[in-house]
């Protein structure tokens, strides 16, 4: 537990009314059998309730100061005051700062003190008739304050797992998110290289438009790569706005690399939220990625439907039928499911019978679905 070096604004309004109350109840409560009150009385209430003022900071030596204030104040003869509410202070403090192992022998050694002045003036007989009422004393701010703290590092525990998560569900998105875009670039300057040493050792002369390629790939992902990074350091001005719009130029990339994208836009265009938007081109990206990973297709299907409340996107391209399985799978998919999911859409990626895959995902429009 941090200690305040500074007492905050309640704990000063707080002494500032038990000095108060102290003072009123020193002069105005004369009991019979009571010791006549002078300033000693004063001053035992008074420097009890603005010791308070250090409860956050030291609470044990703060209680058991007053403690031993309000012990020799009842000592002594005077009429029971207000001195008794800064000693309940001072107690829950005790129980709010500090752990248990310090919590019971204070309330141990500030019930034994309570108990002298009854000692001496009744008699030790006189104790045990009065140990519960004491002991109540005691235990009530020491319930009060272990409950309030129980309670307060639940809730910071509560807290700090709630941040934990933000924390994981936030990298998980950024590696996302460079997975989709490293991973696209990398399959399709992979694909061009190939090309460049095909051709490089029997038509070198057209190599490098491979290599041109390779190039222009290369600082379009690290454009984007750099766009992604950006969005999520929360920079307003060099916020990038992938989605749809751009699937002419993804399409443009994978001609380059040899590969036929076809999109068909059906039904009117209407803008879509960011996160729809970035969701159904990150679906198509990675699917196009996964074309040049693992199928021999040199065309690829995309299709955008603009639904009723509803945005669809398929990809659909041919391929081996014989391909192995496993070509399905792997972070890529997963990704792709989450992205969707996570907006309450739906998600399925199949193998066609006769040969490809086809990725189908359904992503709501409105703010019920996300």
């Amino acid at each position: 537990m941090v200690r305040a070096r500074t007492a905050p604004t309640f704990d000063v309004a707080l002494a500032a009314v038990l000095v108060a109350g102290s003072v009123v109840g020193v002069l105005t409560t004369q009991l019979p059998r009571s010791r006549e009150v002078d300033g000693w009385a004063l001053s035992l209430a008074v420097g009890a309730a603005v010791l308070t003022l250090a409860r956050r900071s030291w609470p044990v030596v703060t209680a058991g100061v007053i403690t031993a204030s309000t012990s020799l104040y009842l000592l002594v003869g005077y009429p029971y005051s207000p001195i008794l509410v800064s000693f309940f202070v001072g107690m829950y403090s005790v129980a709010r700062y500090r752990p248990l192992r310090h919590v019971v022998p204070t309330a141990v050694v500030a019930l034994a003190l309570l108990l002298v002045h009854v000692g001496v003036q009744a008699g030790l007989e006189s104790v045990w008739e009065i140990l519960i009422p004491r002991a109540a004393w005691v235990l009530i701010p020491v319930a009060v304050g272990v409950a309030v703290r129980q309670s307060v590092e639940s809730a910071e525990r509560a807290r700090r797992e709630l941040i934990r998560q933000h924390v994981h569900e936030e990298r998980m998105r950024v590696s996302q998110e460079v997975h989709d875009v490293v991973g696209h670039g990398l399959a399709a300057i992979k694909m061009q290289a190939d090309v460049a040493l095909h051709l490089l050792p029997r038509k070198p002369e057209h190599a490098g438009v491979a290599l041109d390629a390779i190039s222009r790939t290369s600082a379009a992902a690290l454009d984007e790569l750099r766009a992604t990074l950006t969005t999520f350091r929360h920079d307003p001005e060099r916020r990038p706005v992938m989605g749809l719009a751009r699937l002419p130029e993804l399409a443009q990339r994978m001609a380059q690399a040899g590969i036929d994208v076809r999109v068909v836009v059906e039904g009117a265009s209407r803008a879509v939220p960011t996160d729809v938007d970035l969701a159904a081109y990150r679906v198509v990206q990675e699917s196009l990625t996964n074309v040049m990973r693992h199928s021999s297709a040199d065309t690829v299907h995309v299709t955008v439907a603009h639904a009723g409340a509803r945005l669809e996107v398929t990809v659909l391209n041919g391929g081996d039928p014989d391909a192995p399985e496993s070509s399905m799978e792997g972070f890529g998919i997963d990704g792709m499911r989450e992205r969707v999911e996570n907006l309450g859409g739906e998600f399925s990626a199949r193998r066609r019978p006769e040969g490809g895959f086809v990725v189908h995902a359904i992503l709501p429009l409105g703010a019920e679905g996300r």
